[in-house]
């Protein structure tokens, strides 16, 4: 957690309990190197100042582009801002974790198509944030993080654990939004016909 998180004010002007941010990790960072490299080589055979300068040019060109993945997640005793996005914590519902191939399958096959999407490819486990707001139709925020187990003990969830494999695979999403979308689907049909 946070040093000293009672002293820091977060959205919605209360103090900040959790703060994480998403950095690219250094194995990123030699993708500035492989841009640099791409970028001379382009240009050097014309001339090897045109070379230098491609390859400068190429490489601050990476280096933006990677300080532009980063971004806060940040948990106060009022609201949760994840990226840009930010909800009160009284629309936040069910908080689970995930790691390992679970998370695998959070981010690909148990995708909802609505969901809120916070994800780095290079930061493996996630948390997945259920909405409960019906003014949203989100079903949930799904966010990368480095640190699941405190992310989720600051929102008040628990970290997935595995069911056993007979057991049948329940869908996350809230009954109110499955109930709201079948209405909206039926009123269209209504009117088509």
């Amino acid at each position: 957690m946070t040093d000293h998180a009672e002293k820091r004010i977060g959205p919605g002007g209360s103090p900040i309990i959790y703060h994480e941010t998403l950095r690219p990790t250094w194995s990123m960072w030699l993708l500035v190197v492989l841009a640099a490299a791409l970028g001379w080589l382009t240009l050097a055979p014309l001339s090897t100042g045109w070379g230098i300068a491609s390859g400068i040019v190429m490489a601050a060109i990476a280096v933006v582009g990677l300080l532009a993945t980063q971004s806060d997640i940040t948990v106060t005793t009022t609201h949760l801002q994840v990226g840009r996005a930010t909800i009160e914590r009284s629309h936040v519902g069910e908080v689970t974790g995930f790691v390992g191939d679970e998370a695998f399958q959070q981010r690909g096959r148990k995708l909802h198509g609505l969901a809120y999407l916070h994800l780095r490819s290079w930061i493996k486990p996630v948390v997945r944030i259920q909405i409960e707001d019906r003014r949203d139709r989100t079903p949930y925020w799904l966010t990368s993080t480095a640190r699941p187990q405190e992310l989720v003990e600051a929102l008040g969830g628990s970290m997935y654990v595995a069911e056993e494999p007979d057991q049948i695979d329940e869908e996350d999403i809230p009954q109110w939004l499955i109930d709201a979308e079948r209405a909206q689907l039926e009123a269209e049909q209504k009117e088509q016909q």
